[in-house]
């Protein structure tokens, strides 16, 4: 097993790094504070075709392996955690389920448009539904041609300017367990009785909008469901274990850029008459910070390793999500500690940085549902 990078992967994101630290980077304080992502950054990534990352070249899409787009979201993480999340939600739990459990007709139909940079969202939760996902309410009555659905969806990542919604509903409220009620379906922006409701204002990742999604007698055709009936609880936690991966990622690249800020301040922050970094208390603290988030990236690929050669990844990308969210949420601490008062003013990055990190903990399944996640698949013999 090598974890390393090839030259060509190296090569592909020196391309990445340079877009995300020449274009992105530069502009990440602004679009924390307006809350949005400009539509000339999304507009760059269509054409180095970042949305069409690990779409199969077949379908229009680069077809790169999970190890290359793991680290493609790592180098965007650094330069905006907003930016990462938003191809990460299209990648993982949009595009990816269509690759998995839809079918050929489904494929040729969507996948071209996602690889072109149509983007796609993910909708699960529900007001009263969020780790408990297998209770969701909003239903999809069949009628004809047509599922009729009705209820809400929250925290819908990258909502308004989503042209996809990978949807889940219950179409047997009958059904025990409950999950086995529910099903999967693909909506699109402009059917009627699909309505965007308000941005949600966040602590962090503000660049990336969170939305709340009504379905208001919002008919959608036989043909937008993906696979059968019964299979979408299925379908939406094979897409989280991708979806981790991408979480994970994300969080290894705002550790990074949090380390890189602590470790460059700590070089001309002077005190006591000599620059931090001589302090054996701060080269302790960069010490670890270093050695947290290398373990970290090292999970992640390990998990999307696993995935690239078609074995059972769901403990492992439990794993890294857990390992390397936790370990963010501690270096971007450690990072603002170093900077000090310096640190708590938004002039500094690290203080977006600490506010960033503190989401990956709870979005893609808590840190608490990914610990329950190992542990049965422990219990499995997995």
């Amino acid at each position: 097993m090598n974890l390393g990078l090839s030259d060509d992967q190296e090569m592909l994101l020196h391309g990445v790094r340079e877009f995300a630290q020449g274009e992105i980077a530069p502009r990440a304080r602004a679009m924390d504070a307006e809350a949005q992502i400009p539509a000339e950054i999304i507009d760059q990534m269509r054409e180095l075709g970042l949305f069409g990352a690990q779409v199969p070249e077949a379908y229009g899409g680069l077809g790169l392996d999970t190890v290359t787009y793991a680290a493609i979201i790592e180098e965007l993480a650094r330069a905006c955690a907003g930016i990462s999340i938003l191809l990460s939600v299209h990648s993982s739990v949009a595009a990816h389920p269509l690759m998995l459990f839809g079918n050929e007709e489904q494929r040729r139909r969507f996948l071209p448009h996602m690889a072109a940079g149509e983007i796609g969202a993910f909708c699960l939760s529900e007001p009263e539904s969020g780790s408990d996902a297998a209770s969701l309410k909003t239903s999809a009555r069949r009628d004809g041609d047509d599922y009729v659905l009705n209820g809400t969806k929250v925290f819908v990542s990258g909502g308004s300017l989503a042209s996809f919604y990978l949807l889940m509903a219950r179409t047997d409220p009958q059904a025990r367990p409950l999950h086995r009620g529910i099903s999967a379906f693909l909506v699109e922006r402009e059917t009627a009785g699909l309505i965007l409701g308000r941005k949600e204002e966040k602590m962090g990742l503000r660049a990336s909008d969170t939305m709340e999604i009504f379905l208001e007698d919002c008919r959608v055709p036989v043909a937008n469901r993906i696979g059968e009936e019964g299979v979408g609880f299925k379908i939406a936690m094979k897409s989280l274990d991708s979806g981790r991966i991408g979480v994970g990622a994300q969080a290894v690249g705002i550790a990074q850029a949090a380390l890189q800020e602590a470790l460059a301040y700590a070089k001309v922050r002077q005190q006591f008459g000599h620059p931090l970094v001589h302090f054996q208390a701060i080269q302790s603290k960069l010490a670890e910070m270093s050695t947290r988030l290398e373990g970290s990236r090292l999970l992640v690929r390990h998990a999307a390793w696993l995935k690239d050669q078609g074995r059972p990844f769901t403990r492992q990308a439990a794993m890294a999500k857990l390992n390397a969210s936790e370990v963010a949420t501690w270096v971007t601490h450690q990072a603002l500690q170093i900077h000090g008062g310096y640190g708590y003013m938004k002039e500094y990055a690290v203080e977006r940085y600490y506010r960033d990190a503190r989401v990956t903990e709870i979005y893609e399944g808590t840190s608490e549902m990914q610990r329950l996640v190992i542990a049965r698949c422990l219990l499995r013999g997995e």
